[in-house]
């Protein structure tokens, strides 16, 4: 078996098991005659997710978290004049912009790296997948055979990529489908905060639950809808969002919702995943004060504000609650405060729904 069609069959095995990218850049790299091989994609947001030879993994670490990657050319350039093949840097920028290019004098000559041959190209969902090479200081740029022989590699590339994102993407229905078989409503957020699959019991619970244009979620309540939009803007940060469990309250004889949002812990290589958190929804339990260890857990409350939010779901009001903490009131209303921004809610007959599971007819239709 020759090298090219051992690298196609490695391609493929890294399709359906994503572990297996850093050691098939390697080898791309290698056949390639670069120092340097990496794969990319960037979403419409601009987040770029990657896998690389480790030699320069560093350096892509600090350019995906950089702001400066807006400003990188290449990947637009190169659909634009090359769509269908490998390029030259080079051949898609002036001497003039060679020069005064910021990616090349912030990141790349500093890593010494001269020269750079890529393909890009977008792939149905929208995102664009880029693959890279680039050559060390004191080595020549790419010759023709070099990006001939790449040209050659090119559709066994492609039809890799395309088959992880496929794949990836299947997994988000199999994913609701588990959640279906537990009776759970459930579905699929994907990096772009857009839904990317739901199940039946989901859809059931609409209109409290529906999608709007661009598949993006739609809660019918208010504060419930701005927590689930912040909580879902910071995921695609990167970051811990400050609510995970969405409170939906009663409303014309439907019961309370809680709404979880789980993290998808994907693999830094997996870059073709597109799933960033499983919703998940629960009705709110029997009628009476709920385990302070839910409270805790569910709304991120601390142990001083689960007490106050258990007494307030025995309809207790902040007087007799700071009588019952040993607490002052106006400690006990700071705690209220914050327990109603953690829940979504705007008034306390609100918030003793959400949390008791009473159901009482018209009762949270707005801020009256």
């Amino acid at each position: 078996m020759n090298a090219q069609s051992t690298l196609a069959d490695r391609l493929y095995e890294a399709a359906l098991v994503p572990e297996l990218w850093t050691e098939t850049c390697e080898r791309l790299a290698i056949e390639a005659g670069s120092s340097t091989a990496s794969i990319f994609t960037v979403d419409a947001s601009g987040n770029h997710r990657y896998v690389t030879t480790p030699n320069i993994a560093d350096l892509f670490a600090k350019f995906v978290a950089s702001d400066l990657r807006f400003q990188n050319p290449r990947p637009a350039r190169a659909m634009q004049a090359s769509p269908f093949s490998f390029v030259r840097t080079s051949d898609i920028l002036t001497p003039e912009e060679m020069q005064g290019d910021i990616i090349a004098r912030e990141f790349l000559k500093p890593h010494g790296i001269d020269w750079e041959a890529g393909w890009a190209f977008q792939e149905p969902t929208g995102h664009v997948i880029v693959i890279t090479l680039m050559r060390k200081t004191g080595l020549d740029n790419f010759s023709h055979a070099q990006i001939a022989k790449l040209n050659h590699l090119k559709p066994d590339l492609a039809r890799a990529a395309y088959m992880a994102s496929r794949l990836a993407f299947n997994e988000a229905r199999s994913m609701t489908e588990t959640l279906s078989m537990l009776g759970l409503p459930a579905a699929v957020i994907g990096d772009g905060g857009q839904m990317l699959a739901s199940n039946p019991e989901l859809e059931a619970l609409s209109p409290r639950i529906r999608t709007g244009a661009g598949d993006k979620i739609l809660l019918e309540s208010p504060g419930a809808r701005a927590l689930l939009d912040d909580a879902i803007e910071r995921y695609k940060a990167q970051a811990v969002p400050t609510v995970q469990s969405v409170p939906i309250i009663s409303r014309d004889e439907l019961p309370p919702l809680i709404l979880h949002l789980l993290p998808i812990r994907r693999a830094a290589r997996d870059i073709f995943s597109r799933s960033m958190a499983v919703l998940s929804v629960t009705q709110v339990g029997q009628v009476g004060p709920p385990d302070m260890r839910v409270l805790c857990g569910l709304f991120d409350l601390t142990p001083a504000e689960a007490k106050v939010a258990r007494g307030i779901a025995m309809a207790h009001t902040p007087e007799m609650v700071a009588a019952s903490l040993n607490i002052s009131l106006e400690t006990a209303r700071s705690h209220l405060k914050r327990i109603m921004q953690k829940t979504g809610t705007t008034r306390q007959a609100e918030l003793v729904l959400l949390l008791s599971g009473l159901n009482a007819p018209g009762v949270g239709q707005g801020g009256r």
